[in-house]
Formats: C-alpha cells, sequence, structure tokens
C-alpha cells in the first residue's frame, strides 16, 4: 500500500438536518457546508419563560414535530395542531438564551410560535432563531485550539456517524429480543455507507470529493444522553436502547460515558454542497 492510498473509501450514504433543535430532522439530497454546520441546522430553538432551552430529553413530545423547508419558509407540523409557517428571514425582537452553558444571543420569533408550542407541548414555551451576528464556539479542548462555530446544537458544528455502528447495535438489540432501531434517533448530519462499527471513532480527516475538497476532522466522541430511547413516531421512551449501549459502548476518554458517532468540525470547504453519494476517504488515527 503506498503513502497516497487511502485506509477507507466510503460515501456519504444519509444527510440530515434539524432547523429546530430537538424536533424532527429533515432528510435531505443535498446541503451546504457554512461556517457553523450544514444550513439552517439547529438555526431554531424552543425555550422556557426564563430562556433556558428545552428538549426531548424533558419534552418527548418535541420529537412529534416535523419540519418542512421549502425555499423561503420553514413549515411545522404536530399531530392535533395546524401548520405553523415560519418565513426564513422575518424575526421579532432581539433577545439572550441559554443553551447549555452559553449564553447567546437570539431573536424571538413571536407570539404566534409562542403559542404554538405551549399549546402542544403543555409549557409555556418560545420559539426563538440564532443571531448569525453571535460567535459560539466549540470547546478549544477537543478542537486543538481550531476556532469551530455552531448554531444551537449541543457543541459542534456536525455529527458523523456510519451505517456500520447501526447495524452492530441493531444486531445485539434483535438478538435480545427488541426492535431495531432507525439512524434518526442518533440525530447525525453525515451517515457513512457501510464500514465497520465505529470505524468513525478511529480516523483522522475526511476527505469528502465535493465540486471542491472538503475535510472535516473528528474531535470528540458523542456523549449520549435519553434522546436515543426516543422513539421518533410515537415520542414513546425505550430505555432498551441504552441499556445496551451501556453494556458495550462506554468510554473511558468521557469518563464512561457512552459514545455513539463523532462529532466533527470543519477544516475546509465552506459553501461546498455536500451530497448523498459523494465519495469519502480518510486514513486511521493514532492517537
Amino acid at each position: 500500500m503506498t503513502s497516497s492510498t487511502p485506509d477507507l473509501d466510503t460515501r456519504i450514504a444519509r444527510l440530515f438536518v434539524y432547523p429546530v433543535k430537538s424536533c424532527a430532522g429533515v432528510e435531505v439530497s443535498e446541503s451546504v457546508l457554512t461556517e457553523t454546520g450544514l444550513d439552517l441546522d439547529r438555526a431554531w430553538m424552543v425555550v422556557d419563560d426564563t430562556g433556558e432551552f428545552v428538549s426531548q430529553r424533558e419534552l418527548p413530545r418535541m420529537a412529534l414535530v416535523r419540519v418542512q423547508l421549502k425555499t423561503y419558509e420553514v413549515v411545522l407540523r404536530a399531530p392535533g395542531m395546524l401548520a405553523l409557517h415560519l418565513s426564513i428571514d422575518s424575526v421579532e425582537d432581539a433577545v439572550r438564551v441559554r443553551v447549555w452553558d452559553d449564553e447567546v444571543a437570539a431573536f424571538d420569533m413571536g407570539a404566534v410560535a409562542a403559542q404554538w408550542f405551549t399549546d402542544f407541548l403543555g409549557r409555556k414555551l418560545r420559539l426563538v432563531r440564532f443571531d448569525p451576528d453571535h460567535q459560539r464556539t466549540s470547546s478549544p479542548e477537543w478542537t486543538a485550539g481550531v476556532q469551530a462555530l455552531n448554531q444551537f446544537s449541543d457543541g459542534f458544528p456536525l455529527l458523523v456517524i456510519s451505517e456500520g455502528s447501526l447495524a452492530e447495535l441493531n444486531q445485539k438489540l434483535v438478538q435480545a429480543g427488541h426492535g431495531a432501531v432507525g439512524i434518526e434517533r442518533f440525530r447525525p448530519n453525515i451517515v457513512l455507507a457501510g464500514m465497520q462499527p465505529h470505524d468513525e471513532d478511529r480516523v483522522g480527516l475526511l476527505r469528502i470529493q465535493a465540486e471542491q475538497q472538503v475535510l472535516l476532522r473528528p474531535v470528540k466522541p458523542c456523549a449520549r444522553c435519553t434522546i436515543p430511547n426516543i422513539d421518533p413516531a410515537s415520542a414513546d421512551s425505550q430505555p432498551y436502547v441504552s441499556d445496551m449501549l451501556q453494556t458495550y459502548r462506554r468510554n473511558d476518554r468521557l469518563k464512561g460515558a457512552v459514545t455513539f458517532g463523532m462529532n466533527a468540525i470543519i477544516e475546509e470547504g465552506l459553501e461546498q454542497t455536500l451530497r448523498v453519494g459523494q465519495p469519502v476517504s480518510a486514513n486511521w488515527q493514532f492517537d
């Protein structure tokens, strides 16, 4: 094997964008790569009356909020609710909100959106849009000092998972008498075709052959909370998913947390369009 031959050749199998944090994702065939991740990913967020973000962790019915991306608007639908139409280019008052430990600048989306989420989720809530002039950065502890920007994601611009990782989990679940689960529970942005289970944990730069080269660097294993237990079709909790992951995915790098997938940052390729089917190559990363 020559030095120019990559250790791993694969392709983009699926792409997902999550316009509203913790609501259902949108599977797309292509998406523009921006400095904060895929275009419109986690651009909106639901907050309580103190400005603190809420998620499926405490409000699992958020999984039932379906999102449709159109040219000039985002349309939200949920059981028993009329559709909520949000103009992509319209916001209202400037506000300050909190996502994890970060207080960030945002814009309120108005009384109609607030009432829609309040009615569906049964708590006083509002919807906000990230202020693009605000710079929220990933932890430099994991990015080697690279300034990686995010909107309302948990902490990194992209999440990468391989089909092989999900296949291994599903094999274990089925052997234990449970049903298989979909990749949607793990909320990836980029799903890589095939691969051995969790090879995404072991690679360095991901080189994607777009119109111009795109370089993504996996930097931190994604620690998992209870959201993968939530059935996206019903919002029911199925703890056997986390229970199974506990048996083989505890990660000493994160003090024993269960990890699944890799958070990634962008090193090259802003404004390139990622498409399903694009070739991806990588070499093993030895720490």
